[in-house]
């Protein structure tokens, strides 16, 4: 996302706190503050800011990065993956090992339920 003016008047103030705490020297400041007063986004002030502590501007603090669209979220494809295998455990059991024991088939309910737990 592209910065605003405001939004680089404000990493330029939270700047300018790092130097009143005595964290940045005046050189250290000027270097920041001409590379933030350029930013045209939001990933160009993450480095400026990444060996400071709070104050950090309101613009980094806010930044998030979102799952792609139409990409799973790797705990939900891994849960949706294995509630079918689950059940095919289940039947093959069932057939062999368990000869007839029907309460194999609560497998994949149990897998679904403990997954479902987990991703939320």
């Amino acid at each position: 996302m592209r910065l605003s003016d405001a939004e680089r008047d404000e990493a330029i103030e939270a700047l300018s706190e790092h130097v009143r705490s005595g964290r940045l020297d005046l050189d250290e400041f000027g270097t920041r503050s001409a590379r933030a007063s350029t930013a045209r986004t939001r990933s160009e002030l993450v480095p400026l800011f990444s060996d400071l502590p709070e104050p950090h501007p309101a613009v980094l603090r806010a930044m998030t990065v979102p799952p792609a669209p139409g990409r799973p979220v790797p705990a939900r494809r891994f849960s949706a993956g294995a509630v079918p295998i689950a059940a095919i455990i289940a039947v093959l059991l069932f057939f062999t090992v368990a000869r007839g024991i029907w309460l194999v088939f609560l497998l994949p309910a149990a897998v679904a339920l403990i997954l479902g737990s987990r991703s939320r």
